[in-house]
C-alpha cells in the first residue's frame, strides 16, 4: 500500500489503499518503513508524503479501533515524520480527515488542492481525535476555533482552512509539482509540536465550548475532547499528546463507541443497492404539489444541481409555490449556507407551472398532493398522455399502498416510492419504496438520485407507513397507552427525551398536526383485536390540532408549550370511559415499553421482508425520527440488553396491548436480533 521513489533530492511517498486510502496497519507500517529506508539515501532534502487517486487520507480504517491495535500506532508514525531529518512536505488531494488529518499535521508543510477538506471528525464516532489533533490543532488556529471544529466534528474546505492557518497554501495547479517544488527548496524542519502552545483565554473559549457542546448533547467523547484542549494550554506537548492518546485508548473501546461504529457501517450497508443495472441520468425533474413539501423537495432538488419544474394546479398556486421555494432560498442565503452565484444559477434552473403538460420531456416526475388514493391516482393518470414509457414516476406518499396507485402507470416498473420527510430540504432520511413491478434500474437510480441530494436511503418494500411510520405508529400507541394508564403527559414526554429521542412523542404530534393521524384513523377504521385510545380524537374533536391551533396535548402562549389541566379532564373521562383505575408508572417503565413497542414492531417488519436488514431499520429511526444516535439505534439497543432484560420489556408490551405473547414467541424474538 505504500510506494516510494527518489526524483532528483526529493523522495516521493505514496499511500495506496482505494478508495479513500483510509490508514490502517499495512498503511502505518509502510509509511515507517519508507521513511527508514529513504533515511539511508544520501542527499535527500525533503520528502513529498501524498495520497494516490482522489484522497490523500479519508481517516483511520475504523474496523481496527474495536479491538488492540497493532503496532506502530499512528502516533508512532507521526513521531518518525517528525524526526526525519528533512523536512516532509504534504501534498494533499480530497478527504484529509481524522487520522489523516493528524498526518498531515506531522508534516512540516501542508498544501492541499482546491477541492481538498479537511477536519477532525472523531467526536461523531464516539472518540477523541488520538494522534495529536487536540494537541496541535489549538496551537494553529487558537483555542476557540479547535473547539467548534472538533467538537462540532465539522469540516472545512481548503480555502477555509488556510485561512484558519490549518494548512499552508492551495494550490489551484498542478499540486505535485508545486509540492515537490517546495520539498526540493531546502527549507528547514517546522514541526507543529514546537509551537507555543496556545493563549486560553476563558471568557472567549467557555462560551464557546458550551454552545459547541450542548449541540453534541454533552456526550462523553465531546466533553473529553474539550477537556484535552483545554489542557493544549496548560501542559506541555509531550503530556498532553500522552493525556490524549490514553483517553482516546479508553474511549475507542466503549459501548458508545462500539454504538456509534455500527451506525457509521450500517449507514453505509443502507446506501447500497446490488445491481447489474445502471441507473438512469436523472438530471430533470417535475414536482407536482407546490405545498410545504413540495416546496422543499423542489429546494433540495435545486440545491442538487436538478433543473426542477414546480407544478401546481393554477396560476395563484403555482405563485404560492414559487414563492415557498423562493423563501427557503432567501433563508438560506441570508444564513450564509448557499452563495450569490448559486442563488443565481437555481433560479436559472427553476420554473413553475399550471399545467401538468409541463411534466413532458422530464427523467422523473415526483407527484407530492395530498395524502388520498383517489386524488393520487388521478393526477398519475392525468401525467401519462405527456411522458415516455422510460420516465421514472414517483410519489412522496407517508402510507398509502404503492402498488395500488402503481396501477394508474402505464409502465409499473417506471413507478417507486420516494417518501421524503419534513422539511424535505433537511431531514436526511428518503425511504425508497419498492413496488411488486418495480424495476432495479428504477431503484438503483433512485439511490444514485438520494446520494446526490446528500440524503440517507433506506430500501423499503410497500406496506402501510412502510418502515418509519410503522414503527413510530407503535411507538405514538404506546405512548397513548402509558397516558390512559396512568402516566402524566410531561411525564411520557420527560422519560424519552431523557432516554435521547430529539423530543417526546406528545411533542412530535403537536408539532406535525393531530388533524393528519385523525383522519387517517377515521380512513382506516378501528383495528380488530387492538386496544384503541380515544384521547387524541377527543382533542382534535375540539379543534386542538397542536401548535398550529395554538393547542393540542399542550397549550401553545408566544409559542411556548405550557400544560393544560383541560386535557388532564379529557385522559380521566377515557379512562372512566374503559374502566381504567390509573397508576403510577415510573419513568423506566414508560422508557421501556415505548421502546419495545419499537423492538417489536420492528422485527415484525423484518419478518414480513418490509424491512431488509436490521441496519436499514437503525439507520431510519435515527436520521428519520430523532432515535438517539449513540445508542446505535433501536435493534442494536435491543441486541445489546441481557436476554432476561429484554424479556421483562416485551412482555410489558404485550401486556400494555392487553395481550400476551407466548415465552417461546418472545425468545424467537429476541433470537431475531441476533
Amino acid at each position: 500500500m505504500i510506494n516510494w521513489t527518489i526524483e532528483e533530492t526529493v523522495a516521493v511517498i505514496s499511500i495506496n489503499n482505494p478508495p479513500l486510502n483510509a490508514s490502517n496497519h499495512a498503511v502505518r507500517a509502510g509509511i515507517v518503513k519508507a521513511l527508514l529506508e529513504i533515511e539511508a539515501k544520501k542527499d535527500i532534502k525533503g520528502v513529498v508524503l501524498t495520497g494516490v487517486g482522489a484522497h490523500f487520507v479519508a481517516g483511520s480504517d475504523i474496523k481496527e479501533f474495536g479491538a488492540p491495535l497493532a503496532e506502530p500506532q499512528m502516533p508512532d508514525v507521526i513521531a518518525a515524520i517528525e524526526n526525519f531529518h528533512s523536512p516532509v512536505v504534504a501534498a494533499i488531494r480530497g478527504a484529509c480527515l481524522g487520522g489523516g488529518y493528524e498526518l498531515s499535521l506531522g508534516c512540516d508543510y501542508r498544501l492541499a488542492s482546491i477541492d481538498a477538506v479537511f477536519g477532525l471528525p472523531e467526536v461523531s464516532l464516539g472518540i477523541v481525535p488520538g494522534a495529536g489533533g487536540t494537541q496541535k490543532l489549538p496551537r494553529l488556529t487558537g483555542i476557540p476555533k479547535a473547539l467548534e471544529l472538533i467538537i462540532g466534528a465539522k469540516r472545512v474546505n481548503a480555502h477555509e482552512a488556510v485561512k484558519l492557518g490549518m494548512i499552508d497554501g492551495v494550490v489551484e495547479g498542478d499540486l505535485m509539482k508545486e509540492a515537490f517544488v517546495y520539498a526540493q527548496a531546502g527549507h528547514t524542519k517546522r514541526r507543529v509540536i514546537d509551537l507555543s502552545a496556545p493563549v486560553l483565554d476563558t471568557g472567549e473559549a467557555n462560551p464557546i465550548r458550551d454552545k459547541a457542546l450542548k449541540r453534541a448533547r454533552n456526550r462523553p467523547a465531546a466533553k473529553r475532547s474539550a477537556e484535552l484542549i483545554y489542557q493544549s494550554a496548560k501542559v506541555g506537548i509531550v503530556e498532553g499528546l500522552a493525556q490524549e492518546r490514553a483517553t482516546f485508548q479508553d474511549i475507542r473501546i466503549s459501548p458508545e463507541a462500539f454504538a456509534l461504529r455500527h451506525v457509521f457501517f450500517a449507514e453505509r450497508s443502507a446506501s447500497k443497492f446490488i445491481s447489474d443495472e445502471k441507473p438512469i441520468n436523472i438530471q430533470r425533474i417535475s414536482v407536482i404539489g407546490g405545498g410545504t413539501m413540495g416546496a422543499g423537495i423542489a429546494y433540495a432538488m435545486l440545491k442538487s444541481g436538478c433543473i426542477i419544474d414546480l407544478i401546481e394546479r393554477d396560476i395563484e398556486a403555482s405563485k404560492a409555490a414559487k414563492n415557498r421555494v423562493f423563501g427557503l432560498l432567501t433563508n438560506e442565503a441570508k444564513r450564509g449556507f448557499v452563495s450569490t452565484r448559486a442563488v443565481a444559477d437555481i433560479k436559472k434552473r427553476f420554473c413553475v407551472h399550471d399545467n401538468v403538460q409541463a411534466v413532458s420531456g422530464s427523467d422523473m416526475v415526483i407527484e407530492a398532493v395530498f395524502e388520498d388514493m383517489d386524488v393520487k391516482k388521478s393526477l398519475i393518470d392525468s401525467i401519462m398522455p405527456h411522458v415516455s414509457n422510460d420516465t421514472i414516476i414517483a410519489t412522496n406518499t407517508s402510507y398509502l399502498d404503492v402498488d395500488e396507485m402503481a396501477k394508474a402507470v402505464l409502465n409499473p416498473s417506471r413507478f417507486i416510492g420516494l417518501h421524503f420527510f419534513s422539511p424535505a430540504h433537511r431531514m436526511s432520511l428518503l425511504e425508497i419504496v419498492r413496488g411488486k413491478e418495480t424495476s432495479d434500474q428504477t431503484i438503483v437510480s433512485a439511490f444514485r438520485l438520494a446520494r446526490k441530494l446528500g440524503k440517507q436511503p433506506v430500501l423499503a418494500s410497500n406496506a402501510y407507513g412502510f418502515i418509519g411510520n410503522r414503527i413510530y405508529a407503535a411507538y405514538r400507541r404506546h405512548a397513548e397507552y402509558a397516558l390512559q394508564d396512568g402516566a402524566p403527559l410531561v411525564a411520557i414526554d420527560s422519560a424519552m427525551t431523557d432516554f435521547g429521542m430529539a423530543m417526546g412523542p406528545f411533542e412530535v404530534a403537536d408539532m406535525s398536526g393531530l388533524d393528519i393521524a385523525w383522519r387517517m384513523r377515521q380512513s382506516i377504521g378501528k383495528k380488530e383485536g387492538q386496544r384503541y385510545v380515544d384521547i387524541a380524537d377527543r382533542l382534535c374533536e375540539e379543534g386542538r390540532f397542536g401548535r398550529k391551533t395554538g393547542a393540542g396535548y399542550y397549550k401553545y402562549e408566544d409559542g411556548k408549550k405550557v400544560q393544560d389541566l383541560h386535557v388532564d379532564d379529557m385522559i380521566v373521562a377515557s379512562q372512566k370511559d374503559v374502566s381504567i383505575t390509573s397508576k403510577t408508572l415510573s419513568a423506566k417503565h414508560i422508557t421501556d415499553r415505548l421502546l419495545g413497542a419499537i423492538v417489536i414492531e420492528a422485527i415484525q417488519l423484518l419478518s414480513e421482508g418490509i424491512a431488509q436488514k436490521s441496519d436499514d431499520i437503525d439507520v431510519a429511526l435515527i436520521h428519520g425520527y430523532g432515535f438517539p444516535r449513540w445508542t446505535g439505534g433501536p435493534l442494536y439497543w435491543a441486541s445489546q440488553l441481557p436476554k432476561e432484560s429484554l424479556v421483562e420489556i416485551l412482555e410489558s408490551v404485550q401486556s400494555a396491548e392487553q395481550k400476551s405473547l407466548p415465552l417461546n414467541t418472545i425468545i424467537k424474538l429476541i433470537g431475531a436480533l441476533s
